[in-house]
């Protein structure tokens, strides 16, 4: 039974009944390695490729566009370090607030950090300045883990091929590539990489109601990256290892659910975000919204002037209430959010913020519950 009074989707999502359905069978009766050339073996081959297909057609790309992966971060690494690999010396650009498993990698090469007004979003006029000849990738969340806030995106890709153009003109055969980390924007956001303009795209299939250590990247035909896994030479040599089969096919599963339930969820959680925001406003009056408007309707990141944010997490967590001081993969850290530094709030406000996400099983009862316990915690 899963419990209504769970706050904390962004961390993780319960798997679909349709999901682990699917998955079964490759537990035990079709256990067989897909590479092996007997025909049990050939049968599950087959079965990734009509996954592939299905994601394919689902994001309306290329079924050999799609990379599997163990999830979100190797995504992501695979996306920067891929790149950086192939065109060593060049630059890699990424915004400040993105997600930890961008930052790092990039960290390691030759870089820039892209800053973000108060909101979490980009400032488009400085991006322009900010990609010189140099600079090869730039990754921008798509929606932002902590805050919510939804990313230009399509402006972006405007501007970066305004720059390719101008590059062109100046026999600059360094390619400009952008990326987007699309990890918590599968429930309630279009999915399409041209409708987007991007090049590559990370999903987690732990964030859409999927199993947890499966994701994809997506790579735009033409693009040349280097692995980080070699081997057997499995996903077109840029994955190696033996292809974790239950997960693929629970991952295609769970992205074709999610993508098909978007416009009704976007609906049912723009609902359910007013009344977390009326409910909030009436009884905490001193809660501050960080974030932009333009957020995805399942999350609200506040601060409550004064509070201790772990001691009221771990007081709503003996209520019943489940909750995140941050994101979950800084949580044995105890420094401040890099993402609402980087928006400006201090430490001091930092420690006093509290991030509630919402998902397919919170009701207005839930959500009026945890507003009435916080009220008496906070007050």
């Amino acid at each position: 039974m899963i419990t209504q009074n769970y706050f904390d989707y962004a961390a993780a999502t319960p798997m679909n009944s349709e999901v682990v359905d699917s998955m079964l069978p490759y537990f035990s009766d079709d256990f067989f390695n897909p590479s092996s050339d007997y025909l049990n073996a050939k049968k599950i081959a087959k079965d990734i490729q009509t996954a592939r297909q299905d994601i394919a057609s689902c994001l309306g790309v290329k079924p050999t566009e799609i990379i599997f992966t163990a999830g979100g971060t190797e995504a992501n690494n695979l996306a920067i370090s891929g790149v950086a690999e192939k065109y060593s010396g060049s630059t890699l650009a990424c915004s400040v607030v993105e997600h930890k498993s961008v930052i790092a990698p990039t960290l390691r090469y030759k870089h820039k950090l892209l800053e973000v007004d108060k909101t979490g979003v980009i400032n488009l006029s400085k991006l322009k300045q900010e990609i010189t000849d140099d600079v090869v990738l730039v990754s921008l969340i798509l929606a932002n883990n902590e805050i919510g806030t939804i990313m230009p995106m399509k402006e972006t890709s405007r501007i970066i091929q305004k720059i390719r153009d101008s590059r062109k003109s100046k026999k600059n055969n360094l390619p400009l590539l952008l990326h987007t980390d699309a990890s918590q924007a599968g429930n309630y956001l279009s999915l399409k990489p041209y409708s987007l303009g991007v090049d590559m795209m990370t999903i987690n299939g732990g964030k859409i109601y999927g199993p947890k250590q499966s994701g994809i990247l997506y790579v735009k035909t033409g693009i040349d990256i280097h692995p980080l896994v070699i081997g057997g030479g499995q996903e077109r040599g840029l994955r190696s290892g033996t292809e974790n089969v239950a997960g693929i096919i629970g991952f295609a599963k769970a992205l074709i659910m999610s993508q098909n339930l978007r416009e009704q969820e976007l609906k049912r959680m723009q609902k359910l975000h007013k009344l977390f925001v009326r409910e909030l406003n009436q009884n905490i009056p001193n809660a501050i919204i960080n974030g932009s408007k333009k957020r995805l309707p399942n999350n609200l990141h506040i601060t409550v002037p004064g509070i201790d944010n772990e001691r009221v997490m771990m007081i709503l967590d003996e209520r019943g209430y489940q909750v995140a001081v941050g994101s979950a993969c800084n949580a044995s850290s105890e420094e401040p959010s890099h993402v609402l530094r980087a928006i400006g709030l201090s430490d001091k406000d930092a420690r006093s913020s509290l991030r509630f996400t919402m998902g397919r099983f919170t009701s207005e009862e839930s959500i009026k519950g945890l507003i009435k316990n916080l009220s008496e915690i906070c007050g």
